[in-house]
């Protein structure tokens, strides 16, 4: 398809001074395109390709994108937990007296609190809700009694910045798909270490 457009030149006159207009008809003006002379366009199979590229990107980036997420929903509780089993330990040689670390597994909470005081009197208590994503759970694999607060586990934490024995030697976080992070008592019992397996 050609397009003739009319334009207006403006040169020089040799016979007049200054410059006059002339007008000049039937350039033409072609669109582009490829060399068989058809205009150039995508054509339902390359649309097919690409879409099917996207699919196979997506495919492959969409497992890896939820395997971070479910890294760092893990990475993130467990260091929560962390922070309060220091803040724990830290209560206890300043206030002189045993805290008291429960989880409650059923309801998806853990929680610290003075032991003198129960679960609701201590003033500086604390409760967290888990992650919607995360199970949580405390191990005792030994044959000795287990330290509780109520009915839940706890791990009692001493003013001498130890652990009490009977508390649980492991408490395992896990999500829905069963991977999972342990926080491990230490030989010394002085505290506990994250870890990616059971050890």
């Amino acid at each position: 398809m050609t397009h003739n457009v009319e334009m207006l030149m403006v040169c020089h006159d040799e016979a007049s001074p200054g410059w006059i207009g002339r007008s000049f008809t039937g350039i033409t003006f072609q669109p582009f395109n490829d060399a068989s002379g058809r205009r150039r366009a995508f054509t339902l199979i390359e649309l097919i390709f690409v879409l099917a590229l996207l699919v196979i990107i997506t495919s492959i980036a969409v497992p890896r994108m939820s395997g971070f997420i479910r890294g760092r929903a893990l990475d993130s509780e467990s260091r929560q937990l962390m922070a309060l089993m220091h803040e724990a330990q830290s209560r206890a040689a300043s206030e002189g007296m045993p805290m008291m670390l429960w989880i409650d597994s059923s309801g998806g909470q853990y929680g610290l609190t003075a032991e003198t005081s129960g679960k609701e009197g201590d003033a500086k208590a604390e409760t967290l809700t888990l992650d919607g994503t995360l199970k949580i759970a405390a191990v005792n694999t030994g044959i000795r009694a287990s330290t509780t607060l109520g009915n839940l586990p706890a791990i009692r934490f001493l003013p001498d910045g130890t652990v009490d024995e009977g508390s649980p030697q492991t408490v395992q976080l896990a999500d829905q798909d069963g991977f999972g992070r342990w926080l491990v008592e230490a030989p010394n019992r002085t505290g506990y270490e994250i870890s990616d397996r059971n050890q």
